[in-house]
């Protein structure tokens, strides 16, 4: 017996397709895009036969399908995670800013702790391997500084952490070994 598809069957059925969707985003968009019109064709099909409840219930949870998709696309295990390397790669620079940017106001405080005004230049190696020299130059009681960028290392070591903490080396195509015959 045919049944009807309502507007609240159709939100229904887009809802589990939207969560379907926000679990596939590993895979590329081209193959999520055809993923999601799949099964809202084919749900849209199943509500048409069995009703949307129906339909709905039969297909199961989104995780458990987007789990399966997943594997079927891009195997078993752990999955690249460019969400991670991106955290990696905005949360780290701000807190290396931060801690260098301490460690300057640190050795500032140390060279006017006396509370003498003189006029004089000073330079600060910075942190070892991380930063640049800092120049520190006082002038009627007032400090400029300037320097302290960060060294060829610490891009290197951001790219790696990136690479390491997203497991991106997974996202590139493999390839297949030739099976035998």
């Amino acid at each position: 017996m045919p049944h009807t598809v309502t507007l609240f069957d159709r939100l229904r059925i887009e809802r589990l397709v939207w969560s379907l969707d926000q679990r596939l985003y590993d895979l590329p968009s081209r193959n999520r895009v055809a993923r999601r019109r799949e099964v809202r064709a084919n749900l849209l099909e199943a509500a048409a036969e069995v009703g949307a409840a129906q339909a709905v219930r039969r297909l199961g949870s989104s995780r458990a399908l987007a789990d399966e998709y997943l594997a079927a696309e891009l195997g078993e295990g752990p999955r690249h995670s460019w969400i991670a390397a991106a955290v990696f790669l905005l949360t780290v620079p701000l807190l290396l800013n931060y801690f260098l940017g301490e460690a300057e106001n640190a050795y500032q405080q140390a060279l006017t702790a006396t509370g003498a005004h003189s006029d004089a230049t000073f330079t600060w190696s910075g942190v070892a391997w991380l930063q640049s020299s800092v120049t520190f130059v006082f002038h009627q009681g007032h400090a400029s500084r300037s320097g302290g960028a960060w060294t060829p290392l610490v891009y290197v070591l951001l790219f790696a952490g990136a690479v390491l903490c997203g497991r991106l080396w997974r996202a590139l195509p493999h390839r297949r070994t030739a099976q035998p015959d």
